[in-house]
């Protein structure tokens, strides 16, 4: 097997026409530019120089292996400043996949981050919600993921085997409980449940479906869904129309605030766990784990989300 000294070898023996002018551009002593010759000759099967004196002439093999090396050792010699690039953060891509109120929060000010630090760091960024993030996470479609679980449920909920992947907590989401201005309890802080059992529910993502319906089941009643939407603005358009309740994660409520819509506390209390999901082998790679440092401490700023007055001063300001 031909290797990258030999070819290095060769190269410079054309260039300089002897072992010695060869040793000397390389940094080799001459006795070992002949041995490594007499190493390429016996893994070529053929001569590869004619010894004249002190001087050396290529055979037509060795001249076909030093024209070859001139293209090869340049393939090689971008390929080691391209990694070199890559693991200086000088370059690197990194394809994000989060879900919509994760992209509206943490995603812009990570991101952010990572260009003014690492301007020739690209990071794409697809909308997914994690189910399907994970399953491009394991498929190599994306390298980084952030994804949620309800309390009593894990990242993966079934669908994903999550063996292969390493996650990081970002933070802890409380759920509210979105109820139109006029609602009888819209002045209450705590609602409890089992107090909405007459309502009609509006229902997001699967995850948030099943969420709900968990709750509900837990306090002895199957909620009335009559709406279905994963866009948490038309939730919020839905409720302030009078035409359902609705849960909504507090990281949509402080972002996607609607004047006619306001939260209270529900009970018992629930959250979900925001997580960043990566592989052990990505991780490793700087681009990647320089977006992730970035989404951890946005995640654990205290400028995450904008300031709203509280759920009594919002009642105040529209009533």
């Amino acid at each position: 097997m031909i290797d990258v000294a030999g070819l290095r070898v060769m190269r410079a023996i054309a260039e300089e026409g002897s072992f010695t002018g060869a040793a000397l551009a390389l940094g080799f002593s001459q006795p070992a530019i002949s041995q490594m010759v007499r190493r390429l000759e016996q893994r070529a099967g053929t001569a590869l120089v004619d010894r004249i004196g002190r001087s050396v002439r290529l055979t037509e093999a060795g001249a076909a292996l030093a024209r070859r090396a001139t293209d090869v050792l340049a393939a090689i010699d971008a390929a080691e400043e391209e990694v070199a690039a890559i693991a200086g953060l000088r370059a690197g891509r990194v394809r994000l996949a989060a879900f919509p109120s994760a992209s509206a929060t943490l995603v812009p000010k990570a991101l952010a981050l990572v260009k003014t630090r690492f301007p020739d760091v690209a990071v794409s960024f697809t909308e997914a919600e994690p189910p399907e993030s994970l399953a491009a996470l394991r498929a190599g479609e994306c390298d980084l993921a952030i994804a949620f679980a309800y309390d009593g449920t894990d990242i993966g909920r079934g669908e994903e085997d999550l063996d292969p992947f390493e996650t990081r907590h970002l933070l802890d989401d409380e759920v509210l409980l979105a109820l139109p201005t006029n609602h009888p309890l819209a002045g209450r802080r705590v609602v409890e449940i089992h107090e909405l059992q007459d309502e009609t529910w509006i229902a997001g993502c699967p995850r948030c479906r099943g969420h709900l319906l968990q709750m509900c089941d837990t306090a002895g009643f199957r909620p009335d869904v009559e709406f279905e939407t994963e866009d948490y603005v038309a939730v919020a358009g839905l409720v302030a129309a009078g035409l359902g309740v609705a849960l909504i994660p507090d990281l949509i409520v402080r972002t996607a605030h609607h004047p006619d819509v306001v939260t209270a506390q529900v009970r018992p209390a629930s959250k979900r766990q925001i997580v960043a999901v990566t592989t052990p082998d990505l991780l490793r790679v700087p681009a990647v784990e320089a977006t992730l440092g970035a989404l951890c401490e946005v995640a654990h700023s205290a400028d995450l989300l904008p300031t709203f007055p509280p759920v009594a001063a919002q009642l105040d300001y529209y009533l």
